[in-house]
């Protein structure tokens, strides 16, 4: 493993009707399956990291390149069925919201941020990610 810059843990029981929590409990609710009220599901936890994480990528490639911009990123997760194997699998759509620059130059450095982005690097190959950017 290469150099382990941060680790965060979080120990879920019982499923997608159990609960999850993290080491510190920053993180500490009841898991429901989608489309449920009273707790969170998987598909929503993976979708608060990958778009922070997006937009901290945005945001540090805007700055490499010495633009100024303000973005927001909304990551929708969908629990969709798998005709390989009849079960399921995610997809991801990513909406990014940028003012400050140009349509042209949003939609490069979304591409740039995809690039770059941890989670974007561990999905790649893995799943369907379409990117779609909009500027104000």
């Amino acid at each position: 493993m290469a150099d382990v810059l941060y680790t965060s843990k979080a120990t879920a029981v019982g499923g997608r009707e159990g609960h999850v929590k993290s080491s510190d409990s920053n993180i500490d609710m009841d898991l429901v399956k989608p489309g449920t009220s009273g707790g969170t599901n998987p598909e929503q936890l993976f979708a608060a990291g990958y778009s922070s994480c997006f937009d901290g990528a945005l945001n540090l490639i805007a700055s490499k390149e010495s633009k100024e911009i303000d973005s927001e990123i909304t990551a929708a997760v969908s629990l969709v069925k798998d005709t390989s194997d009849d079960g399921f699998k995610i997809a991801v759509e990513l909406k990014a919201l940028i003012g400050g620059v140009s349509q042209s130059e949003a939609e490069d450095l979304v591409e740039k941020a995809h690039e770059f982005c941890p989670y974007s690097k561990a999905t790649r190959g893995n799943i369907d990610v379409k990117l779609t950017v909009e500027t104000k």
